[in-house]
């Protein structure tokens, strides 16, 4: 075990990815950054990550900032739960520890949004407590380093892991070593053909000695994604653009164009928009495709500009003057017809 966290240290002290959120004694811009970090490329963060901290510099100004505010600057992130929670743990933080981020793992779980991942992270991380931070990275080196074949997404095989990962944290500089562990799965043992040749762990690597390295961890097939057809409309009455503020669980908050599920003849789809929501369509036309990936769902869409003689008031929607819109949260998925409006 000392073998290995030497090796591994000696590595990252030379080898250590340079991040805006490294090298900070800020535990509330440790939790930021983790937050972001999940499920999106690092570099994606590094652009994200100081124009949040400039909006909200302190635990108290994010606590306090409207939620819209918080999506607005999380837009293009995705997985957008992850800042309303965020916001959320923020409040819980100021109401029940008096603004003061705790430093062990189990009081940080029970902050909202953080799981045992990230309570781990942050409190090796911002506290330096000897404890193991098991992600997606983490699990591959660990899989390889002993040469593990079972599916680390099962219970049993998953607590080996994270047994294995926490008899190598060392007392001190346990940030460090689990960013280690984090880099030398980004850089180096990736998934597929991990660079075993640069592997500072190469000698200790049971997998490596058994050539079993690529095709370690044993992980289930993923499902595809659901394709899911739809009709945006961007109906138009003057200056102002119909939208709504989505109440579903996911793009909760953001603002989007209405949608139909389905695609439709032009016909068809004016036929559709007066039964729904009692507009009459002046003119109608067909702008472009456009497809946006979800995790699990793929939104095909058919985007048409639609125009209308009478501004309805309609439960659930917003009639938005078309230079207020750069101003609302909006998904990714909705940038194209965004672009449409040439704002």
């Amino acid at each position: 075990m000392h073998r290995i966290t030497e090796a591994l240290m000696s590595w990252y002290d030379k080898n250590a990815r340079e991040m805006p959120w490294r090298g900070i004694s800020d535990p509330y811009g440790t939790w930021v950054s983790e937050i972001m970090l999940q499920q999106t490329r690092v570099e994606t963060v590094r652009d994200y990550y100081p124009r949040f901290m400039e909006r909200f510099p302190t635990l108290r100004d994010l606590a306090e900032a409207p939620e819209e505010d918080v999506l607005k600057m999380w837009e293009g992130l995705g997985y957008y739960s992850r800042a309303r929670n965020l916001r959320k743990g923020a409040q819980q933080v100021m109401a029940e520890y008096g603004g003061v981020i705790p430093r062990e793992p189990e009081q940080l779980i029970k902050i909202k949004g953080i799981g045992p991942y990230t309570s781990c992270s942050i409190a090796s991380i911002a506290f330096d407590v000897p404890v193991p931070a098991v992600d997606g990275n983490v699990i591959r080196v660990i899989s390889r380093l002993y040469d593990l074949h079972d599916d680390p997404t099962e219970v049993k095989a998953h607590e080996v892991i994270e047994k294995f990962a926490a008899e190598l944290v060392p007392q001190q500089r346990a940030g460090d070593h689990n960013q280690a562990m984090m880099d030398l799965g980004a850089t180096v043992c990736v998934p597929g053909t991990p660079d075993c040749d640069s592997c500072p762990l190469k000698k200790m690597c049971k997998a490596f000695a058994a050539g079993t390295a690529e095709e370690l961890p044993h992980l289930p097939k993923a499902k595809s994604p659901k394709e899911i057809a739809y009709d945006v409309l961007l109906i138009h009455h003057k200056d102002q653009v119909l939208m709504y503020r989505r109440t579903e669980s996911m793009l909760q908050g953001l603002w989007c164009f209405p949608m139909l599920e389905g695609q439709r003849e032009e016909k068809e789809l004016i036929a559709a928009i007066e039964k729904k929501w009692k507009l009459k369509a002046k003119s109608i036309q067909f702008e472009q495709q456009a497809k946006h990936i979800f995790t699990h769902q793929v939104w095909k869409m058919s985007i048409y500009t639609i125009t209308v003689d009478d501004k309805k008031e309609i439960d659930g929607m917003e009639w938005v003057k078309r230079d207020q819109i750069a101003d609302l949260p909006l998904p990714t998925a909705m940038k194209v017809a965004k672009l449409t409006l040439k704002l």
